[in-house]
């Protein structure tokens, strides 16, 4: 069950809000565990002894943690970090590792190994990474390990982040998960920030999906092609992940808690290091905190540094799937932040016009291998970005291109780069109507309704990381 889908919208939203507002709200986190495991059953029952396996061992190694720190004994943080990486390992990547030593076994005539495709649980991806923030800042005497299984439940398996963060630590929440009210504004807010995302998703992110997924099928795309697939694809999983992340953040303030925003105008970014300050923040802060630093991040030297940076990023490409093209994308990442480092460590002058065209070109480029998700899909793709293929557009992608994928495009492009029109040409643009900024919403979460009920319902893109 997502977000944008009549089941959610009509059958467990309704019923979960009834029955959480009817709860006490000492019992409310009760409501919100039990909701939340219900939200995840929806997709497959089988998955949630997993999930819940999951939180339980990550709660468990919380207090063992902590009582262990207090009385100096050994840490126990290395036996719980590797026992969840293990387990997101296996389902995650274990499909790759066979994939990648049978096409070597082929070489020498040989394989392939006998095997059955594992499914990827949903949510495993974003339970790992919080369940180890939570066991390190345990750990490191940041927060105090949660004494009830029932609250720690309701904060990593809460129905809001579940599916495809944000990546909320424990430390944002835990005030929260003990008191927190439920007020007129914050359900106003909250509704307001859901139906915005939820218009992102299905007018914007689910219009540009046939057109991309078309032109990333094409064997040969032109430059026309290739480039119309890229910032297709560059406007959809913006849209797709902010609108999700939009959302998430409005169903939790309206159950009584605050999320941090996990978007900031990413595409307006005048350098790469600036690119990652404004996109997925939940987790480009994870990297940086969880791995990047305990790696030595700067205090090492200048090549240790680097070599931080690109590990870094590297697995966090690795990451976001089980293909080496998001190996790729991490890797040009962690090139572009290496590069843009060492400019600066030599204070080499650039003006900002010429930084943020070349961030932009970056990112557009890196999405490539990212969305293909196959190294030939990747080496197509490039080779129509420089022209190989011819320029023009081809007649498959002109015939499948619709009217309504390019009023959406224009409209993505515009709402990318509007707030930098503001700031420039509108400064003193500041009309406010609270009747305006409730009406125009709910008119597009109404408007988007209707597009969402006339076609197949489109997975998140970060649905199954």
């Amino acid at each position: 069950m997502i977000f944008s889908s009549v089941e959610f919208l009509a059958l467990f939203l309704p019923l979960f809000f009834v029955a959480y507002l009817a709860t006490p709200a000492s019992a409310r986190n009760v409501t919100l565990c039990l909701g939340s495991w219900a939200f995840y059953a929806w997709w497959k029952p089988m998955f949630l002894p997993l999930i819940v396996g999951i939180t339980f061992v990550a709660w468990a190694l919380g207090g063992a943690i902590e009582r262990a720190r207090e009385d100096g004994k050994p840490p126990l943080l290395t036996i719980g970090v590797i026992a969840i990486l293990c387990c997101l390992g296996w389902f995650k990547y274990a499909n790759l590792l066979v994939a990648t030593l049978d096409q070597a076994l082929a070489k020498f005539a040989a394989g392939p190994v006998p095997w059955t495709d594992i499914i990827l649980p949903i949510a495993l991806s974003f339970t790992v990474l919080q369940s180890i923030s939570y066991l390190i800042d345990v750990r490191r005497g940041v927060v105090t390990a949660e004494p009830s299984f029932i609250a720690f439940s309701a904060y990593l398996d809460m129905f809001p982040h579940l599916i495809s963060g944000p990546i909320i630590r424990y430390s944002w929440v835990d005030k929260d998960l003990v008191q927190r009210r439920l007020t007129i504004e914050g359900l106003a807010d909250g509704a307001r920030r859901f139906m915005l995302g939820f218009a992102m998703k299905v007018l914007i992110a689910d219009s540009l999906a046939p057109i991309v997924d078309k032109i990333f099928t094409l064997p040969h795309p032109t430059l026309v092609d290739s480039w119309l697939g890229n910032v297709g694809f560059a406007l959809q999983i913006y849209y797709d992940f902010a609108g999700y992340s939009a959302m998430a953040i409005g169903l939790g303030r309206m159950l009584g808690f605050h999320y941090p925003e996990n978007f900031n105008n990413p595409y307006l970014a005048v350098t790469i290091q600036d690119f990652w300050r404004r996109w997925h923040i939940s987790l480009s802060t994870w990297l940086r905190d969880y791995l990047y630093i305990p790696l030595g991040g700067n205090r090492k030297g200048l090549v240790r540094t680097y070599i931080n940076l690109m590990l870094t990023m590297a697995i966090g490409g690795l990451w976001h799937g089980a293909s080496w093209s998001f190996l790729l994308w991490g890797v040009l990442h962690g090139a572009a932040l290496a590069i843009a480092r060492a400019w600066n460590a030599r204070r080499l002058p650039m003006s900002q016009t010429l930084s943020y065209v070349l961030t932009l070109a970056v990112v557009l480029f890196a999405w490539t291998p990212f969305r293909a998700t196959s190294w030939n899909g990747t080496v197509a793709m490039l080779a129509g970005q420089v022209g190989l293929n011819g320029i023009g557009i081809s007649d498959v992608v002109a015939v499948a291109l619709r009217p309504v994928e390019v009023v959406w495009l224009g409209i993505g492009i515009a709402v990318v780069i509007w707030p930098a029109v503001r700031a420039q040409l509108l400064p003193r643009l500041v009309w406010r109507s609270e009747w305006w900024s409730a009406v125009w919403p709910t008119a597009l979460f109404l408007y988007a309704i209707a597009v969402m009920m006339g076609h197949q319902t489109v997975p998140f893109l970060y649905f199954q990381f």
